[in-house]
């Protein structure tokens, strides 16, 4: 219950993927900041692809910077304009690994009139972990999380409601579409020699520690896991309250591997709750999601809807208490 007279304040962030730049505005009213109470007013998410052409140049190319920092300002405007106090934008791995990181993050600065903060792949990862626990209250005393990102993946041990390890890869789903990706169907061949090459990565860069760990249960966040769970409930359009929590099974992935490979990319972007900038993607994401589950020997994942987005969220409301 709100307490009597308490003031509502609205709070905005912006998640700046590799791929994807995801807006949330909420309305929190001060006598339940310290519960971390909030409502969602408006969130909305436009795929940018500001990584690019990245892993070939080292740096970022000016027409994905162009239409990103488009979307950026474009997103920051509309939050101050539904009235939020406070808009916190926090770039990722496309920012932080690019050779022309300091000229990209003063033109978003000047662009959208806000600050940027570029966070390390440690923070990306304890903010995401953070946003799934407020999501998921009941995962139990320990789990192991990932995050498959446009140019980076996370794996957190999670213990005790804090990060006991963490590891961030520079293995991401835009690269890879560059690399292995093609316009039409899948060939299964190359698909095997990706996901090999990914194999090779997580069995090398994801310590024991976290893959050998006692834990409750694998949780996966981001896009590629959220879509893939639409998909497998056969939803018409998103709707994250039946996405949260769903329990992804290997089969599952395995079957929408099946039928995502026989199409072509332009096919796939016609299906529900696969928006055509997510079509290419998709089948890298999945060889990854399949390579943690293998690497940590678990046959299902327990999909979260939030993430690194609720996770900024969460400090920015601490902050403004």
């Amino acid at each position: 219950m709100t307490a009597a007279g308490a003031r509502p304040r609205r709070l905005a962030t912006v998640d700046l993927g590799t791929n994807t730049v995801r807006l949330l505005v909420v309305e929190v009213n001060d006598g339940e900041l310290n519960d971390g109470a909030w409502r969602a007013l408006h969130q909305t998410q436009r795929v940018t692809r500001l990584g690019e052409g990245q892993a070939a140049a080292g740096r970022l190319l000016p027409e994905p910077m162009r239409r990103t920092a488009a979307a950026v300002a474009e997103f920051a405007h509309a939050a101050r304009e539904l009235g939020a106090s406070s808009v916190r934008i926090v770039a990722t791995s496309a920012v932080r690994e690019a050779g022309n990181r300091g000229e990209f993050v003063a033109r978003l600065e000047a662009e959208s009139g806000e600050s940027v903060e570029v966070v390390s792949g440690e923070d990306e990862a304890r903010l995401t972990l953070q946003g799934v626990t407020s999501g998921l209250p009941g995962l139990g005393a320990s789990f192991v999380l990932f995050d498959i990102g446009g140019g980076s993946t996370e794996f957190v041990l999670a213990r005790g409601g804090g990060a006991a390890a963490a590891v961030s890869l520079r293995l991401g789903v835009v690269p890879l579409v560059e690399e292995w990706g093609e316009p039409g169907p899948v060939r299964w061949d190359r698909f095997a020699r990706m996901r090999e090459a990914i194999d090779r990565r997580l069995a090398a860069e994801v310590p024991d520690g976290i893959a050998g760990a006692r834990a409750d249960e694998m949780v996966g966040t981001a896009g590629t896991v959220t879509t893939l769970a639409a998909l497998d409930l056969g939803l018409p359009a998103y709707d994250a309250a039946r996405v949260h929590g769903h329990r992804l099974g290997r089969a599952a992935l395995e079957r929408e591997l099946a039928r995502l490979g026989a199409l072509s990319v332009a096919d796939r972007g016609r299906l529900p709750c696969l928006e055509p900038g997510r079509a290419d993607v998709i089948i890298p994401g999945i060889a990854i999601c399949l390579a943690a589950m293998a690497r940590l020997q678990r046959e299902h994942v327990v999909v979260s809807d939030h993430g690194l987005r609720e996770g900024i969220l969460g400090e920015l409301l601490g902050a403004t208490r």
